[in-house]
């Protein structure tokens, strides 16, 4: 009698982990097959030595960096960078929140994030990692506050450099604290480097390129660069609102070779095509390419060393399903980029541009010239260098790209 009972008992807890691991399977499978879509992010590279964090810096203390998400959700997950670097990044906590007034968070939205589970989390060298999904009710549009402890950083950050956006450090563990009073401000995000929500109607748009697009000359913690603009317009309307934009901007890149961070063609795997429900690729890269020209003579193979790249970036996209938007160079006679061969080349790969070669093309260069014809950018939208525009030329621009692209 005993027996029997003890082997009922035992088919009994084997049904019983059967069904378990079922449902843990079926768990597993769920979130596998989530849709997910990127609604932030930003170009990673190594923060040179003038951007890294002031003092106290970041080991042992706290940093609160703002960043503007664009589409909602009510499911995230955030992803975090040490990819340049050849140390351990350790990590004791992590927090989003709602922003009440920069760096002063709604501390009751406080929301803390977990890594398999575990509060703290080790980003190993030349690593990127997620969280774990979480909730978190995130309304397009809206300013998130991402609270980082730091137990240990490493000495070569990987970062943005050009955020635009004020971030503020306090010395020791100040996660849970609300105000975060007499923090030290810099101008750089650090460690942030996408943010997905799950969805299944949603979508968005990556834009690839230089300072223009990183924001240079627009406001900082105005959020108004031309990619902001675009996105503010696609969610105010109805046939749009379910589209994001990533901007994937940096400031004094190049295409090919040279100039700051990894280029347009050693980043673009990563920062176009691991990205998620992205739809579409609007390119605005080369400025940096053809400034950087030293020969009029070689300004005809520099020309066709961008087009070279423009198709191995549209060939990895289409292979992906991703349409390509190609971005005529902005005007920039009299700027120091100036050169009359400089100027062809510029003509060159405008005139590819324009010729059919993307799937639509924003011509940002007719835009902004300052009369029919010209290569001198208007005369009000310039940031006094007749190179990059200013806030009322970042709305412009926002302005001038066509919706129905996205449609």
């Amino acid at each position: 009698m005993n027996m029997k009972k003890k082997h009922c008992k035992n088919i009994v807890f084997f049904i019983l982990l059967l069904f378990i691991a079922g449902c843990k399977s079926n768990q597993t499978v769920k979130v596998k097959n989530q849709n997910w879509t990127g609604t932030w992010a930003c170009a990673q590279m190594q923060v040179e030595p003038h951007n890294m964090p002031p003092e106290p810096g970041l080991s042992g203390n706290t940093l609160r960096q703002i960043i503007k998400v664009s589409i909602g959700g009510n499911q995230l997950r955030f992803r975090f960078s040490n990819l340049f670097t050849d140390e351990q990044m350790i990590i004791k906590s992590v927090s989003v929140s709602n922003v009440a007034e920069a760096p002063a968070i709604d501390i009751k939205s406080q929301k803390m994030l977990y890594f398999n589970s575990n509060a703290e989390v080790t980003i190993n060298p030349k690593e990127e990692i997620y969280s774990d999904v979480f909730n978190f009710p995130l309304q397009k549009g809206q300013l998130l506050a991402v609270t980082i402890h730091y137990e240990k950083a490493p000495k070569i950050i990987s970062g943005h450099p050009g955020s635009r956006t004020t971030s503020y450090i306090l010395q020791g563990d100040h996660q849970n604290d609300e105000m975060f009073s007499g923090a030290v401000k810099t101008d750089h995000w650090y460690t942030i480097m996408r943010l997905d929500v799950i969805s299944t109607n949603k979508s968005n748009i990556v834009c690839l390129g230089n300072s223009i697009t990183d924001g240079r000359g627009s406001g900082t913690n105005k959020q108004n660069r031309w990619t902001d603009i675009l996105a503010s317009r696609l969610a105010a309307n109805k046939n749009t609102e379910h589209i994001g934009v990533l901007n994937l901007g940096i400031g004094g890149n190049c295409v090919v070779r040279g100039g700051l961070g990894p280029t347009a063609l050693e980043r673009f795997d990563r920062d176009v095509l691991s990205q998620s429900g992205t739809k579409w690729l609007v390119i605005l890269e080369g400025i940096n390419d053809i400034g950087g020209i030293k020969r009029a003579e070689d300004a005809t193979a520099k020309a066709q060393e961008i087009i070279e790249a423009y198709k191995i970036m549209i060939d990895k996209a289409h292979a992906k399903g991703i349409r390509v938007y190609g971005c005529t160079i902005l005007p920039f006679q009299k700027s120091f980029y100036d050169a009359p061969f400089k100027q062809d080349a510029r003509d060159i790969v405008n005139a590819w541009i324009r010729n059919g070669n993307f799937d639509a093309v924003i011509d940002f260069d007719k835009e902004m010239e300052s009369e029919a014809g010209s290569k001198t950018i208007l005369s009000n939208m310039h940031d006094n260098d007749f190179l990059h525009p200013n806030e009322l030329g970042y709305k412009r621009m926002g302005e001038a790209v066509d919706l129905n692209l996205f449609q």
